[in-house]
């Protein structure tokens, strides 16, 4: 079986993105009174969005399940207050679940989280819940910047994110450090900003004793680990000199990575560098580049076809396309079990 760990709702219908646009508009007006509202997408629209886009590539693709969430770059934490978010973040779960319910083969949920800006991450902590002990969901997104680029929430390693991760701890779910938009003109949402993130969240590990205070809690780092494997030298000699544990030491059962790399020397290079038991298969289809690449006539985000080309043993190649995945996401293993072999 081939678990795709990384997807995103990118193809929803345009009455979620109508019902975003009406929200934003109504935090211009002081007068308007924010209600959550109702959502109207019929169980045909889902179809609609899904068939021709994320589900036709994993029948040509050869992949089986998505861990699924709602569109990264559209969680949009910075806009509005809470309450705002809180409304949002609801609507964009509640449509995965349907998603889920409708493709359970197929799909097994992710939640976003209603982050904002100078609000608790324990304020959070309500709607991972829901997700987990009622949705079915099997991790989180968790975003280390809501600001949008501004960066003035404390590193991941401070004891302001601890409260959400004991409770991460005891509902044994992982967390994908994923920003969303960006606010800032300097940084591009998907080309610098995501990668910025990625890099950023894997030096603050390595400053703190996180791991040493919560023993079983597990990160993904998407998009390959942002610039960590092409600076991974850099990275130990820091390490080094300020005395910490070395890297494999220190992401061992605690950090991973995936493959949303769109090149296969990027892809070789992940694998030449990090071990195989903390890589796991992802594509982000279809997200950040929907193209075809000119030099090898395949989509970019076609990310199996670079794996393929590696010289992995069966059991490094069983363990990147599945069983890391069931590692890392204990959870799934219920929704999702093994096929017979």
């Amino acid at each position: 079986m081939i678990i795709d760990c990384h997807g995103h709702y990118t193809t929803a219908p345009k009455e979620l993105q109508a019902y975003r646009d009406s929200q934003i508009a109504g935090l211009k007006d002081p007068a308007h009174v924010p209600s959550k509202g109702n959502l109207k997408i019929t169980d045909d629209q889902i179809r609609e969005s899904l068939e021709g886009a994320q589900l036709k590539f994993q029948r040509e693709r050869g992949s089986d399940v998505t861990i699924f969430s709602p569109r990264a770059s559209g969680m949009g934490h910075h806009i509005g207050n809470e309450l705002t978010s809180r409304h949002w973040t609801e609507h964009c779960n509640d449509l995965i679940y349907r998603v889920c319910e409708l493709y359970p083969q197929n799909f097994v949920g992710v939640c976003a989280l209603p982050q904002s800006p100078g609000v608790p991450i324990a304020n959070s902590i309500s709607e991972l819940e829901r997700c987990v002990q009622k949705l079915g969901f099997i991790g989180c997104n968790l975003n280390p910047d809501p600001s949008g680029g501004s960066w003035n929430a404390p590193p991941l390693t401070d004891k302001h994110w601890y409260p959400f991760y004991e409770r991460m701890v005891e509902l044994d779910v992982p967390a994908m450090i994923h920003v969303s938009a960006t606010c800032n003109p300097n940084f591009h949402t998907t080309g610098s900003h995501y990668i910025n993130a990625d890099t950023t969240a894997f030096m603050q590990f390595i400053t703190a004793d996180l791991f040493r205070d919560f023993p079983t809690l597990r990160f993904i780092i998407p998009h390959g680990g942002g610039a960590v494997p092409y600076h991974w030298g850099r990275y130990r000699g820091l390490a080094q000199d300020a005395k910490r544990p070395p890297l494999g030491e220190m992401i061992h059962n605690h950090v991973y990575f995936d493959t949303c790399v769109y090149h296969q020397p990027g892809i070789d290079l992940l694998f030449k560098i990090v071990p195989p038991g903390n890589i796991l298969f992802g594509s982000e289809m279809v997200g950040a580049v929907r193209g075809i690449d000119p030099t090898t006539g395949h989509y970019y985000d076609d990310t199996k076809r670079y794996i393929d080309k590696l010289s992995l043993s069966a059991e490094d190649k069983r363990n990147v396309f599945e069983d890391n995945t069931r590692k890392v996401y204990p959870r799934i293993n219920k929704r999702i079990p093994r096929k017979a072999s």
